[in-house]
């Protein structure tokens, strides 16, 4: 490999782009307890979204993955693929990490992929919403979240972070927080403090729902207004509150709780009573 690419930059005076949201991680003992936590095994084929200056990417690669590192700056895609030209399990794609088919790399490679990323604080929920959806390729994913949302992630019913994305990740995987990365890892320095947080894929999601889209629909509708008493959430859902409230009666959701209270095997028997029910969607 070449010199540090960090050293190339600054030769070149590139500067850190705002609308990318770009903060490069520059501790190398943080890197090594971000690949300690992928548990990156030889063969493994490991996607690296926004790769930056290739601190984390020069470290997967040791660990005998191939990597593909996704990367949306034009002028980072250009460097990395200088630096990294002469190594063959290192694959740099110019590509929106919120548009590129996952399923169609895993394919291409016959292979499941674990996923390793530093998500700009800006577009974290898309890209987890993003993951999930092709979440049958994924093993499991290592997040770098801002530690605000990482505590989202991982909330149980009745904890105030709990929410909508709490109930969407642990619906697909069993999720841990690793540990905590201060903000003077990254340059330029953020404001905040950061998660590494693991997403290890369940087989099937952890609760057996007929139809996903109800599903989505009544756990958005549920923390749509968090004040809200779960009967007057539903409303939005277009049903007559008499029957909702029979619908919540029958599932052991007391009609008057919020939709923080709620567990997910809750709102999954929930959803499987309304998609019996001939209603708009």
């Amino acid at each position: 490999m070449n010199r540090p690419l960090s050293e190339r930059f600054k030769s070149r005076n590139f500067v850190a782009r705002k609308r990318f949201g770009q903060h490069f991680l520059v501790d190398k003992n943080i890197v090594a307890k971000i690949v300690a936590a992928a548990d990156i095994r030889p063969g493994d084929v490991v996607i690296e979204i926004g790769p930056g200056m290739g601190a984390l990417t020069d470290a997967l690669a040791m660990s005998g993955a191939k990597v593909i590192a996704i990367e949306l700056d034009r002028d980072l895609v250009e460097e990395l693929k200088e630096k990294y030209s002469d190594i063959k399990d290192i694959e740099i794609i110019c590509a929106d990490a919120l548009k590129i088919s996952y399923a169609e790399i895993a394919k291409r490679l016959k292979k499941k992929l674990k996923v390793v990323a530093n998500i700009p604080y800006n577009i974290s929920t898309p890209i987890l919403f993003k993951l999930f959806k092709e979440r049958e390729v994924f093993t499991a994913l290592l997040l770098m979240l801002q530690k605000e949302v990482a505590e989202r992630v991982v909330a149980v019913p009745g904890k105030k972070d709990y929410g909508a994305l709490s109930v969407f990740s642990q619906f697909f995987a069993d999720v841990n927080i690793e540990f905590q990365i201060p903000p003077t890892a990254f340059y330029p320095v953020p404001k905040v403090y950061s998660s590494i947080v693991r997403f290890d894929i369940l087989d099937k999601p952890r609760v057996e729902v007929e139809d996903m889209e109800i599903f989505k629909r009544v756990v958005k509708a549920a923390f749509g207004m968090r004040r809200k008493m779960i009967l007057n959430a539903l409303k939005v859902l277009g049903l007559p509150k008499d029957i909702l409230r029979s619908l919540l009666l029958e599932s052991a959701i007391d009609p008057r709780s919020r939709g923080e209270t709620i567990g997910i095997d809750r709102f999954g028997y929930l959803s499987n009573l309304l998609s019996k029910l001939n209603f708009d969607r």
